[in-house]
């Protein structure tokens, strides 16, 4: 990811959330402390590196460009002789929602998927297959976690209801 310009560009005009450059309260200690922005850009992860005894010491990065591919879509380019080992014992992957994994399970059991990749599923939250329910991200796709919560209850009230014949849940 690129760094935010400074200021708003043409393309980003009121009333959309301005797309600019900033450094909140932490960002700015880090940065009293270190004399930097702690956040780095244009940076791809290589490779994890590990110890002998497997554990990890650092993760090698290279920089990158933004450029079209040949389909005109944007696509990273590594620029050669930007590598970088940076030390680390921990790395947390944060790669937010990217689909309900519908390729496992829901595919062996031949539960319908519509097409945005996500599972099927009528009122009561049962899927293509009698027995089966989804709920949540797998069913809406990503959404807020107060979604995800009031769908599993009314996937509960369909189970309750498919076993039972009928619900008290309310």
């Amino acid at each position: 990811m690129s760094k935010p310009p400074d200021e708003r560009a043409p393309d980003n005009p009121w009333p959309q959330w301005p797309k600019v450059y900033r450094l909140d309260y932490a960002q700015e200690e880090v940065a009293a402390v270190f004399g930097q922005d702690p956040r780095t850009y244009c940076v791809m992860s290589k490779r994890f590196i590990g110890e002998s005894d497997s554990h990890l010491r650092g993760v090698q990065t290279v920089q990158v460009e933004w450029t079209s591919n040949n389909s005109g879509e944007s696509a990273p380019r590594e620029i050669p002789g930007t590598e970088r080992e940076w030390p680390a014992q921990l790395i947390l992957l944060a790669m937010g929602f990217l689909g309900a994994e519908t390729d496992g399970l829901p595919s062996q059991l031949g539960v319908v998927v519509d097409e945005r990749g996500n599972v099927r599923i009528n009122e009561e939250k049962m899927t293509s297959v009698p027995g089966i329910f989804a709920a949540g991200d797998m069913a809406r796709g990503q959404s807020l976690v107060v979604w995800a919560i009031a769908d599993g209850r009314r996937a509960a009230k369909g189970v309750d209801k498919y076993l039972m014949g009928e619900t008290t849940l309310p």
